[in-house]
């Protein structure tokens, strides 16, 4: 959680001063939502106006602990105390875009850190019987507002079962990455290239992976 502060006073840092912000977005859930380190991180992001999104996925159960079991405050987008805080319906994905954009504006203008509470569910048959699925209520938008028809959205789901089986296939084929892979796709330079980490630290130190090596 701090070192994704430290990401957003990087941002805050290396931006001109009049211009929007690249936004830092922490997301954790509701179990975590009481740890002290995310109090600590909250309170810097909002002494020093940065650019962060703190979201919690909340689903109401930590592990197997309910919220009003495990919380005093079960209203998680209150607990940035000064920091301004939205509860989203986390089963409407276009709640939650318009929700998200609206704290990365917030954020990118230099107003500081945003609290945004996607309440949610754990997947269990039961809970979903009684709640509205997310597919279903994309669906019944796009219907009602004639995005699109019937037909092509059965055709999307039923293309999106083959790309999926297809993809299924190919993770069973495919053979295990080779360990340099460990390096790639974690940070860029700032051309946007590929900057391999000098070293990756596992939990066996003879598993641990050196850039130097691997060239």
């Amino acid at each position: 959680m701090n070192s994704l502060v430290g990401l957003a006073f990087a941002n805050k840092y290396k931006t001109a001063p009049g211009e929007k912000m690249p936004v830092a977005i922490a997301c954790y859930g509701d179990g975590a939502a009481n740890q002290g380190q995310i109090a600590e991180a909250a309170n810097m992001a909002m002494l020093w106006k940065l650019p962060m999104i703190f979201g919690i996925e909340n689903n109401h159960y930590g592990m197997g602990t309910s919220t009003k079991r495990s919380s005093s405050n079960p209203d998680y987008y209150t607990m940035g105390n000064l920091i301004p805080g939205i509860r989203v319906n986390g089963q409407n994905v276009l709640a939650v875009r318009e929700a998200t954009k609206l704290a990365k504006e917030h954020a990118a203008a230099g107003r500081g850190p945003v609290y945004l509470e996607f309440s949610t569910c754990r997947f269990n048959v039961t809970r979903m019987r009684t709640l509205p699925c997310p597919l279903k209520i994309t669906k019944d938008i796009a219907l009602n507002n004639a995005i699109a028809s019937k037909d092509e959205l059965e055709a999307i789901r039923l293309q999106a079962r083959v790309d999926v089986e297809a993809a299924c296939e190919r993770a069973k084929a495919a053979q295990p990455p080779a360990q340099a892979e460990l390096l790639t796709n974690i940070y860029l330079d700032d051309d946007g290239k590929d900057e391999p980490p000098s070293y990756i630290r596992m939990p066996f130190s003879g598993d641990s992976v050196s850039a130097a090596e691997q060239q």
